[in-house]
C-alpha cells in the first residue's frame, strides 16, 4: 500500500525535525563542571598509563592489529596475565613524587579487553585472569585516599567486539569476526560498560576517549554518550583524541604528542586550537604500552623542558608509562619521573596554576604568567642578553626565580632586554620571574 502525501510530508517534518535538534544541541557545562576545567588548567602535570593484557607479550599495546593475532588466539593471553607485583599505593605516591596531580589510565584498550569487573562482559580481568582482581578499583580507592584525580581512558575502537561493524581502518578480517554487526548495539554496549566506571568508582575527574579516527565519518552517537557520562558525573571532563576541533559536549582538548598547533606526527591535520582547556601527552620513551625492546628513555632535561612548553602553551603534559606484566614501572622510568619530580619541587610555582604567558613560543623558550607575574623560561640560549618583544606592560622588577638575585634589564623602542650571567644560565631552564606594574 503507498503512503499518502499527508503521510509523507508528516514523516519529512519528523525526520527534519530531529535533524535540526541534533545539529542545533548546545552542550552548556555544569557549574561542577566549570570548577573541573579551572582545576584541570591549575593541574598542569599528569600520568598516563598505557596496561592491559598485551604488557604480556612485550610489544607495545598494538600488538594485536600489528602482529595480526586472531581474536581465539589474542583470547589465551589472558590467562598468562597474572600482576602479583601490582601495589596501587606505590603507583600513585610515584606519581606524587614526580609532582603530578591526576592519573589517566586505560580501562580498556583497542583489544577490547576490559581491566575491571565489567558485568557487561566477561571479558576482563576479573574473570579471564588468574590475578583476578579488579585493579581498577584498587587504583581509584588509593587515588581518593591520596588526593589524586582520576581520569579513565576508553577506546570507543574495539577489535574484538562482533558488532563493531562496518570494520574501520584497523582490525581487519584477520580477527575472525562475522563480517557483520549492528553497530549500535555496539555503541549501547560501550555506553553500559562507561555506566559501570562512572557509577561504582567513585568520583571520576574524567572520560579520555581514543578511537574515532579508526572510523572518522561514522555516526559515533556522541550527543548520546557524552549525556550519559555528564548526567552521571556532572564534575566530569570529556575530552577525545580525535584529532580534530573539540565537539559539542567535550570539555577539554588534547594533542597527541604534538604541542598545540603543531604536527609533527601527522595526527593534527584537521585540529584547530581551540579555547578549551589543554593536554598534549606523549610517551616516556617511544612506546605507550610495555615494549621489552625500547630502550629510548627521555632524560630528565627531555621531559621536563616539554613540561614547561607545554606550560607554555597553555597545556597540560600527559606523561605516559607502560608497566610491565608483573606490575611493576621500569626502574628507568622511576628515575625519570624522580628527576622531573625533583625540579617540580623547586620550579612548581612557574608551572603549577599559571596559563600561557603573554609572548606566544619562541626558539629560545617560552612564558608563563600567573596574577601580575610573567615568568620567562629561557631552554634554548647562552647569550648573556635576550631581547624579548614588548606586551605593552611596564616591568617593575626582574630576578633569577633559583636564587631571587636581581637580574639587569632594560625597556626601549626595541623591546625588552634581560641580562643574566653566564655563569647563573642554568642547561634545563633558566627561569626568569618579571613583575608588572
Amino acid at each position: 500500500m503507498k503512503p499518502t502525501s499527508l503521510v509523507l510530508n508528516t514523516l519529512l517534518l519528523i525526520l527534519l525535525t530531529a535533524s535540526l535538534s541534533s545539529a542545533q544541541w548546545k552542550y552548556e557545562p555544569t557549574p561542577e563542571n566549570i570548577k573541573s576545567r579551572e582545576w584541570f588548567q591549575d593541574a598542569r602535570f599528569g600520568l598516563f598509563i598505557h596496561w592491559g593484557v598485551y604488557s604480556v607479550l612485550g610489544d607495545g599495546e598494538w600488538v594485536m592489529n600489528q602482529q595480526q593475532i586472531p581474536i581465539k588466539a589474542y583470547e589465551k593471553i589472558p590467562a598468562f596475565f597474572n600482576p602479583t607485583e601490582f601495589d596501587p599505593k606505590a603507583w600513585v605516591q610515584m606519581a606524587k613524587s614526580a609532582g603530578m596531580k591526576y592519573i589517566t589510565i586505560t580501562s580498556k584498550h583497542h583489544d577490547g579487553f576490559a581491566m575491571w569487573n565489567s558485568q557487561v562482559s566477561d571479558y576482563n580481568i576479573v574473570k579471564r585472569t588468574p590475578y583476578g582482581k579488579d585493579v581498577l578499583k584498587m587504583l581509584a580507592d588509593e587515588c581518593q585516599k591520596e588526593g589524586i584525580k582520576l581520569f579513565f581512558y576508553h577506546s570507543q575502537l574495539d577489535w574484538h567486539h562482533p558488532d563493531y561493524f562496518p570494520r574501520g581502518n584497523t582490525g581487519g578480517s584477520w580477527t575472525g569476526r562475522p563480517e557483520s554487526g549492528d553497530f549500535n548495539k555496539y555503541l549501547d554496549y560501550m555506553d553500559a560498560q562507561l555506566t559501570e566506571l562512572l557509577t561504582n568508582y567513585g568520583d571520576i575527574a574524567g572520560i579520555w576517549f581514543d578511537g574515532m579516527w579508526d572510523k572518522k565519518d561514522a555516526d559515533w552517537r556522541l550527543e548520546k554518550t557524552y549525556k550519559l557520562i555528564h548526567q552521571l558525573q556532572p564534575a566530569a571532563l570529556v575530552g577525545s583524541n580525535h584529532h580534530r576541533a573539540p565537539y559539542q559536549g567535550e570539555d577539554f582538548q588534547m594533542f597527541e604528542k604534538d604541542l598545540p598547533g603543531h604536527n609533527t606526527t601527522g595526527f593534527s591535520s584537521e585540529q584547530v586550537v581551540g579555547a578549551l582547556p589543554k593536554e598534549t601527552c606523549e610517551t616516556i620513551n617511544n612506546s605507550w604500552g610495555f615494549h621489552l625492546k625500547d630502550d629510548q628513555h627521555k632524560s630528565k632535561k627531555v621531559l621536563v623542558q616539554y613540561l614547561v612548553k607545554a606550560s607554555g602553551y597553555g597545556a597540560n603534559f600527559l606523561l605516559n608509562v607502560g608497566p610491565m606484566p608483573n606490575g611493576k614501572i621500569q626502574p628507568e622510568h622511576l628515575v625519570s619521573l624522580k628527576g622531573v619530580g625533583e625540579w617540580l619541587n623547586v620550579n612548581g610555582e612557574t608551572i603549577y596554576g599559571t596559563r600561557g604567558g603573554p609572548l606566544t613560543a619562541r626558539d629560545w623558550g617560552v612564558t608563563t604568567q600567573k596574577g601580575n607575574k610573567v615568568y620567562v623560561h629561557i631552554l634554548n640560549w647562552f647569550d648573556e642578553s635576550l631581547t624579548l618583544p614588548s606586551w605593552g606592560k611596564k616591568i617593575k622588577s626582574a630576578k633569577l626565580f633559583a636564587d631571587k638575585s636581581p637580574v639587569k634589564f632594560l625597556e626601549n623602542e626595541y623591546g625588552i632586554t634581560i641580562k643574566v650571567p653566564r655563569g647563573k644560565l642554568d642547561e634545563i631552564d633558566t627561569i626568569i620571574e618579571l613583575e608588572m606594574k
